[in-house]
């Protein structure tokens, strides 16, 4: 049999509104009130059967269909034999003239009529729906806003903890580690903050915002100086103390801006609001330079530095003031100069020139005694190798002769024997760097990644990390805590590990701009 459905313009209308309403798809909608409607019709014709619901998208016209597969026979479908949802072929032949063994027929059923507790029935199902689809919606948008800032209002604070609305979207979450030190926030206040994660979640999508974070103050100054916003100028690095002192470097490819001065705006006008939405934050605005050594420099203001001695092997960088300038250049509690290590990536060392004189004489007695042990020489050669400016037993060993030749008092044998010695020392340290690596069960693999020195890469054999792919396999956090930051910055063990996994699993780092 079959029932004529009425077409229902009205319902479309009303499916329309209600799309718009609550910002879904107008499917999503339809498909929810087909859902209600079956719930419906099952109450009415039976929960055993198969009862399926569609809506015209053209015209508004409810189907409602009894569905049954078509089976061969009872035993062909064992125990799976359901008479409420299954017909021979014989039988289907009622709703299909050419009833095919696996497809389905259907049996029209008039529309359900929607009492009282059917309406309820269909209004909660709607509802859950609907509200499911807005938390999917809002879990979506998010989700890809994840580092970008948003406004919100303050809607209540538990235990310190921060809860926003999100322009009467969703609801933001400001942990109280994630707010500025010393800030007071109270219901109803605007607020700005940086979209740090989003979880899904059955109650919506959990938003995690920050108000601490680097990428925080660097969209702030992305909103502030239009120059950053079009590209001209670069945010190279931030580094903060949220609250208290920040540094951001910045640089530009066109000469004729004034990366800095653009930065700071004219008496202060673009950095002033940074400062005042950081809760008074001190910010250094400090220019970028390719040279590490400049860019170190740059990043220890205001303390002037008299000289800087740099390591690419170690990443550190030795920075010699003078004494006035010590406790500047240090900052209050090291936060200048942990900030500049931050900045830039480079464990840094302040010293005064009386302390610098010192690490120089440590480091001439150092480098004598290793002379002297390493190559079978008395104190005098050694001290005139070091004074002729070899620092290592390679520059010895690999060194053009003739630049041994032209030292005063030596000659072509006395060269050739030093290069013997420096040759025969290092080819007993590398034996012995590998047999030691051997016996703590370290890899070839590991022992041989020169990326890093090979120090450091006993102190992860000590560590139990074994092979290239156990470096790998670390979080740079991870390898930072095992090494001390004293050894290994935060930026260096990003490279570290990176450089690792290319070389053990193949993958290469994207890139930055």
């Amino acid at each position: 049999m079959s029932f004529e459905s009425m077409p229902r313009q009205d319902l479309l209308l009303a499916i329309d509104s209600l799309a718009a309403e609550k910002m879904i798809d107008k499917e999503t909608v339809i498909e929810s009130l087909e859902a209600a409607i079956a719930k419906i019709a099952k109450h009415k014709y039976g929960e055993e059967f198969n009862i399926v619901v569609k809506i015209d998208r053209k015209n508004g016209a409810i189907h409602v269909k009894r569905l049954f597969e078509v089976i061969e026979s009872p035993e062909s479908k064992g125990d799976e034999y359901n008479p409420n949802t299954m017909l021979t072929v014989e039988k289907a032949k009622k709703y299909s003239d050419n009833p095919i063994v696996g497809e389905f027929v259907e049996d029209s059923l008039p529309e359900p009529e929607f009492g009282r507790m059917a309406f309820q029935t269909a209004r909660q199902i709607m509802t859950a729906r609907v509200r499911d689809a807005e938390k999917g919606n809002q879990y979506e948008e998010f989700k890809d806003n994840i580092g970008d800032i948003v406004n919100g209002v303050v809607k209540r604070i538990e235990f310190g903890n921060v809860f926003v609305d999100i322009n009467g979207k969703a609801e933001g979450y400001i942990k109280n580690t994630e707010l500025i030190p010393g800030e007071r926030l109270s219901v109803g206040d605007r607020v700005r903050a940086l979209i740090m994660d989003v979880v899904r979640s059955n109650s919506g999508p959990q938003i995690f915002l920050t108000r601490t974070h680097p990428s925080f103050m660097e969209k702030l100054f992305t909103q502030e100086v239009p120059e950053i916003y079009e590209g001209i100028i670069k945010i190279k690095s931030v580094s903060r103390a949220p609250g208290s002192h920040a540094k951001i470097a910045v640089e530009t490819q066109d000469p004729s801006v004034d990366a800095v001065g653009m930065t700071v705006g004219i008496k202060g006008t673009r950095i002033q609001p940074v400062i005042n939405e950081c809760h008074g934050e001190k910010i250094d605005v400090i220019l970028y330079s390719e040279d590490p050594a400049v860019f170190i420099v740059n990043a220890m203001q205001p303390a002037k530095v008299a000289k800087i001695i740099v390591d690419e092997d170690t990443h550190t960088a030795a920075v010699v003031v003078t004494e006035d300038q010590q406790s500047l250049a240090i900052g209050r509690r090291g936060q200048n100069v942990r900030l500049a290590s931050q900045l830039t990536g480079w464990n840094i060392d302040v010293m005064n020139e009386a302390e610098e004189q010192e690490r120089r004489a440590k480091e001439f007695k150092e480098k004598t005694e290793l002379f002297t042990t390493a190559l079978d020489v008395d104190e005098t050669i050694a001290q005139l190798l070091i004074t002729e400016g070899f620092r290592t037993i390679e520059e010895i060993a690999y060194v053009e002769q003739s630049e041994l030749d032209s030292i005063e008092g030596f000659n072509p044998e006395l060269a050739t024997e030093l290069q013997n010695r420096a040759k025969a020392y290092l080819v007993k340290v590398e034996q012995d760097y590998f047999d030691n690596g051997h016996k703590m069960g370290m890899s070839d693999d590991l022992l041989k990644f020169d990326f890093i020195k090979r120090p450091i890469i006993m102190k992860l054999g000590a560590a139990g990390i074994k092979s290239l792919s156990d470096l790998a396999d670390l979080a740079s956090d991870e390898l930072v805590e095992i090494l001390g930051e004293d050894n290994m910055s935060e930026r260096l063990a990003e490279r570290v590990v990176m450089k690792a996994r290319e070389l053990a699993y193949g993958i290469v780092p994207e890139m930055d701009e």
